[in-house]
């Protein structure tokens, strides 16, 4: 392990565990402290347009700036902050407004570690660096491991406990994102970077990017119904507690393999947009068997394909963000690529509702076609080589 990578490893591993010990409770959190369910709903859906609005805004501050490292740890340790305020909070109106304060200011980290992480990484085809994947594997393993420990504490302790515990873990990210390189530009343009404006409309107006962003936010938000829906399709259909724990868990080890070593191992000989490709036929497959059978058979045999819908799209968007983003607009392109995802995500997750309560399992199908639709713009989502 180098020591570059040893360092992403201990910054994303804070960061996720952190993420890890307090999303599965937090709603539980709230509801302590008297919280109704629409005021818990309010809650989470003001926190969601907030980051919309804060991710890019931070990107645009650290690219602008050229302080990556600097805005990373501000927005950390104001969220550390917000975090050991929102446990003092016993009304209302405060713990409304803190929770929203954290939520923007948590939102642009992952968004500019992976700024940070992918330029280190060397996805560039220089041959420097390290892969990206393991640690964003790391972090994965992370925030399992992060939620399994909150459950094992909340066994005997008070929800306070896992906010105690969020706030610790994010503290120290803190402390690690001095250690990770800053961005290198010292290295020469490529002739992709040599030729592109500042500004986000000049990042927009790159063909790669806008097909990148495109794939992402379809294939990406393809998950909507899932996360949503599927254990209570799965409960419907006789499968209980333990089974779809089982099933959920086949996914997350899935996303882990990916990250890890199937990955990065593919990604050496297939080019990013074809990875894509393979992500979005991933995804039809994966929507068409879940909308048409409740086996757990078949169940059973799709969830890892998680691996490919989610895990590989990633890397395959991080490999090419590196390959047709300038260093000078890394921080932006991660911004729009997080924002356009879950803007869209956000949006099936609100129509799954009416697709659900009108076709059941059959309204699986409508991401399955969500999935379709990416593939035409999978080509050409890099620079030519």
């Amino acid at each position: 392990m180098t020591t570059p990578l040893l360092r992403f490893v201990l910054l994303y591993s804070a960061m996720y565990s952190a993420f890890g010990v307090l999303s599965p409770f937090f709603p539980r959190f709230l509801e302590s402290r008297g919280l109704t369910p629409q005021e818990i709903g309010v809650f989470f859906g003001v926190g969601t347009m907030m980051r919309l609005v804060s991710t890019p805004v931070a990107g645009r501050i650290a690219d602008r700036s050229g302080a990556l490292r600097t805005v990373l740890a501000v927005c950390v340790f104001a969220a550390t902050a917000a975090g050991v305020a929102l446990l003092h909070a016993g009304r209302y109106g405060p713990l409304v407004a803190l929770g929203v304060a954290q939520a923007m200011l948590l939102a642009p980290t992952t968004t500019l570690a992976d700024a940070l992480a992918v330029e280190a990484a060397g996805t560039r085809g220089d041959g420097r660096g390290f892969e990206y994947g393991w640690v964003r594997g790391a972090a994965s393993g992370a925030f399992v491991l992060g939620s399994l420990a909150a459950g094992d504490v909340l066994a005997t302790a008070r929800l306070d406990a896992i906010v105690w515990m969020h706030v610790a873990l994010l503290a120290l990210a803190g402390l690690f994102v001095p250690l990770v390189p800053g961005l290198d530009t010292s290295r020469p343009a490529t002739p992709a970077e040599a030729t592109a404006p500042g500004g986000v409309r000049a990042l927009l107006r790159l063909p790669a990017f806008q097909r990148l962003l495109v794939v992402a936010a379809l294939v990406l938000g393809s998950h909507a119904m899932h996360d949503t829906f599927s254990m209570v399709r799965w409960n419907a259909a006789g499968i209980g507690p333990r089974a779809g724990s089982m099933l959920w868990s086949e996914s997350v080890v899935a996303e882990v393999l990916v990250f890890l070593v199937f990955g990065p191992a593919l990604l050496r000989h297939v080019a990013p947009q074809h990875a894509m490709a393979l992500a979005a036929l991933a995804g039809v497959v994966r929507w068409t068997v879940v909308a048409r059978t409740t086996s757990l058979v078949a169940l059973a045999a799709t969830q890892p394909l998680h691996g490919l819908t989610f895990a590989l799209l990633h890397l395959a968007c991080m490999r090419a963000i590196g390959a047709t983003v300038p260093p000078k607009l890394a921080a932006t392109a991660q911004a729009l690529y997080a924002v356009g995802a879950t803007a869209v995500t956000a949006v099936f997750s609100a129509a799954s509702g009416p697709l659900y309560a009108r076709f059941a399992g059959d309204g699986f199908l409508v991401m399955a076609a969500v999935c379709a639709a990416a593939l035409p713009f999978c080509r050409e989502a890099t620079v030519p080589d």
